[in-house]
């Protein structure tokens, strides 16, 4: 797959799990965000829950588990960090997480994946 293809497939894969947010009542308030630590895909809230989404997009549930490893997530933290003070309100809940998108199931969410 080409960088090009691969970069595509990725747009299509955020684009699908902000779509899934908001069916669950999420209101997307970035996407695709870059720092100098990082990037995160999507910046979500919902009520006082801020959080900084990770989508990940696979052939099969193997390799979507197999996705995100610890250096990762680790960046994802870091980017968060850095774009809390932007978009955090007093009293949030901050968290980390992220969505897998495999051909043929629905997107699968997995909240607060970071514990670092």
């Amino acid at each position: 797959m080409s960088r090009q293809e691969a970069e595509r497939g990725g747009r299509r894969a955020e684009a699908l799990a902000a779509w899934w947010l908001r069916l669950k009542l999420w209101t997307i308030l970035a996407r695709r965000v870059r720092t100098p630590r990082g990037e995160i895909d999507l910046i979500a809230r919902r009520g006082n829950v801020l959080a900084f989404v990770e989508v990940k997009a696979r052939a099969s549930a193997a390799d979507a588990d197999l996705a995100l490893d610890e250096y990762r997530l680790r960046r994802v933290a870091a980017a968060a960090e850095a774009l809390a003070p932007l978009h955090a309100r007093a009293g949030d809940i901050l968290r980390i997480d992220a969505i897998f998108i495999v051909p043929g199931r629905l997107p699968r969410h997995l909240e607060n994946i970071w514990r670092g």
